[in-house]
């Protein structure tokens, strides 16, 4: 049984700008994915408390509104300040079932001072412990409004049976030298979360599978504009141009030949399962292996600071 690894997606919608509802729906999954048998549950990108889709809605490029400044300050409100200790339910969750988790939360960071936010991917091991918390590199276009860049330090993987286990966040997994970075840690089983929408997953979940020859795991959430909760700041402005759908979903699985092993899953809120064969990915790196025998580091190699990044650092 070493040899394979039950999934699960957990395809949901936040509560929006609301973290501890959101974390409720988060901990009802992680109960029902462990139920079924599944040994790793992940979710999607900046979950907990949402995406900031009202950045492209609001005229969220503004200088010094109202508007922008109380969203943005309802966002950091309800991000996650894990010093804090408000993943510890999670995590005893995740020891109680046995069940390692791949979550997307907004992160307040503390050693940053605590008032910017960063789009993070935190893993927490099946013995409950959180192990690696990435900050996304970089923030996508009108991301950068409301999100503060990360740093290398979460570029980390992670044993799971017999599979070793890294993930980036969104547009981050375009980027070919943090995939690198993971791939060089012996990464085969791939996660990749977003916001949403299969525009997103289609394409890019089949291609690093191909590229790594490793399983990937695209996780994402779903919004519909009747989503948006009744007491969200200036929810009518929010809604003057929103779509009907913001994300779709798109949640799937790329087998280690990039064929899909799950096709994208649109507008279905649930858990998406599979189980993994490792033999497969051993299989696949006969002809190709981006970091092992068909690659040249004598010609091109990658360097990695994984130091993590503050403004200051005190000497008592």
């Amino acid at each position: 049984m070493e040899n394979t690894l039950k999934v699960a997606i957990a395809q949901i919608t936040p509560v929006l700008l609301n973290k501890n509802e959101t974390l409720k729906k988060v901990e009802v999954n992680i109960i029902k994915a462990a139920k079924q048998g599944s040994e790793l549950v992940v979710f999607g990108e900046a979950l907990v408390p949402g995406y900031p889709f009202w950045v492209a809605l609001t005229g969220g490029a503004e200088w010094d509104t109202k508007v922008n400044k109380e969203l943005h300050a309802a966002y950091v409100r309800n991000s996650i300040m894990i010093e804090a200790g408000e993943l510890d339910s999670i995590c005893t969750l995740a020891k109680q079932h046995k069940i390692a988790v791949y979550l997307g939360v907004m992160e307040r960071a503390k050693n940053r001072g605590g008032h910017s936010i960063y789009a993070s991917l935190v893993y927490i091991s099946e013995e409950g412990e959180i192990k690696s918390v990435h900050r996304k590199l970089q923030p996508t276009y009108d991301e950068r409004l409301t999100w503060a860049p990360g740093d290398g330090n979460g570029l980390k993987v992670h044993p799971l049976k017999h599979f070793t286990v890294g993930g980036l966040n969104c547009w981050e997994n375009w980027m070919p030298l943090p995939r690198t970075a993971l791939y060089g840690l012996g990464e085969n089983l791939h996660i990749a979360v977003w916001p949403g929408s299969d525009h997103n997953t289609k394409d890019i979940t089949r291609f690093i599978a191909r590229e790594s020859r490793s399983y990937v795991i695209s996780a994402s959430s779903l919004m519909t504009k009747a989503d948006f909760p009744k007491d969200t700041p200036h929810l009518d402005k929010i809604l003057e141009k929103s779509p009907d759908v913001l994300a779709n979903g798109g949640s799937c699985i790329a087998s280690p030949n990039g064929e899909w092993l799950i096709e994208p899953v649109l507008t279905k809120e649930g858990l998406i399962t599979a189980t993994l064969d490792f033999n497969r990915v051993l299989e696949e790196r006969q002809n190709f292996d981006p970091v092992g025998h068909y690659s040249r580091p004598d010609v091109t190699k990658l360097t990695v600071n994984r130091i993590r990044q503050s403004t200051v650092e005190y000497k008592d």
